[in-house]
């Protein structure tokens, strides 16, 4: 029988927003500002665990509110049967999307108040960390709105990341194919042979372009050409991996392990990237990360959010497996957005950052993070 102690009281979330100070675009969207939602699970003995939802605030708030009446009364610590249960609510109309992104927060605030109840990490609960720091690469490289400079800019700011000590950086193309050829040489140019440089097309381009782009980039040593077609063309993915010799990347638009069944089965990627916030939870992306070893692809978890999502990502990149197993094996990648959001760290009473391009994965109880209320406060979007 449920203990009383750990019988989920309340579910809420906290919506975060702050204006930029400068705008920038992805290939088909402007970031006007920062806006993120976190879920708090609490049980009745008052400890509250916490998650967070990928993608639009209040529709992900939405959601998780009507999901809530379902969790009442319920027993926190068995997240498996809950998780299964809002999924098979939801399932008629929510396979992807909201639904999923949704019930990961609350997926990964269960996780979090289990790891406190156990007053264990959350990775010590999934089986154990094969590693204890992960090495992360810089996200950045947006197009700023006006007319700049794209290049000029792109290099100084992704030079400006490998002198903080990121191996690698990854930018973002998808506005024409000769525009994006441009940046990518001058960012090339001035990050040196040695560091790493990926690609995001944002879904920017269709395969044709895509195919052109790959090919005539691919003298600039790409790590990985991410999202180059809308996640719903499959074939034309395979026809980019097919088309041109950059490794491709993608999935983290594809939601829980039935959404990522048909990619890995076609290879239609080289690598994916499910986000722990969006798939279905860390337990889902468990799932995930277990077919992407059974069917020999690379793994690097997309991350965009606040330290919540943060923490949750690297509780999940502690626990990947060795694959192939040898005696130096490759490190998976963390990535770690440098973008503008003053709430990221602030949201946490001891920020998650780097040092020298290395994250160390938190050790205390859950996702090993604690929250700061004040900053929930500072940070609350306007109704």
């Amino acid at each position: 029988m449920a203990g009383s102690s750990t019988r989920i009281a309340s579910v809420r979330t906290h919506l975060l927003e702050h204006r930029l100070d400068r705008q920038f675009e992805s290939s088909f969207s402007r970031f006007e500002s920062r806006a993120h939602c976190l879920v708090e699970v609490t049980t009745e003995d008052g400890t509250s665990g916490w998650g967070e939802c990928l993608g639009p605030m209040r529709l992900n708030a939405a959601v998780v509110a009507a999901m809530a009446p379902l969790l009442l009364g319920r027993d926190a610590l068995d997240h498996e049967t809950l998780w299964l249960h809002l999924y098979s609510q939801f399932r008629d109309q929510g396979q992807r999307g909201l639904a999923v992104t949704a019930l990961s927060g609350i997926e990964i605030a269960l996780w979090d108040l289990k790891g406190r109840h156990f007053e264990a990490p959350v990775h010590r609960l999934l089986g154990g960390a094969f590693r204890t720091e992960i090495p992360a690469y810089a996200t950045g490289g947006f197009r700023r709105t006006g007319k700049a400079d794209r290049p000029a800019y792109l290099a100084e700011e992704a030079a400006g990341y490998v002198g903080e000590g990121f191996g690698a950086v990854k930018i973002k193309i998808g506005y024409g194919v000769e525009e994006d050829l441009a940046a990518i040489r001058a960012v090339r140019a001035a990050i040196g042979p040695d560091a790493g440089l990926m690609i995001d097309a944002n879904h920017g381009y269709d395969a044709l372009e895509a195919i052109r782009l790959g090919r005539a980039a691919a003298d600039q040593d790409i790590g990985w050409f991410e999202e180059p077609v809308v996640p719903e063309d499959l074939e034309g993915y395979r026809a980019v991996r097919a088309g041109q010799p950059i490794p491709v990347a993608g999935g983290e638009t594809w939601f829980t392990r039935w959404g990522f069944r048909d990619p890995i089965q076609s290879r239609a990627v080289d690598i994916l990237q499910p986000d722990v916030c969006a798939v279905g939870g860390l337990s889902e992306a468990c799932r995930v990360a277990a077919l992407a070893e059974t069917f020999g692809l690379r793994l690097v978890p997309h991350v965009w959010g606040t330290g919540v999502a943060l923490a949750a990502a690297l509780q999940f990149l502690a626990v990947l497996p060795v694959s192939p197993p040898r005696h130096e094996p490759r490190r998976p990648l963390l990535e770690f957005d440098r973008t503008e959001n003053p709430f990221r760290q602030a949201v946490l009473t001891r920020p998650i950052e780097h040092a020298g391009g290395l994250v160390a994965v938190p050790d205390g109880p859950g996702l090993g993070i604690e929250i700061d209320r004040a900053a929930l406060g500072t940070y609350a979007a306007e109704d």
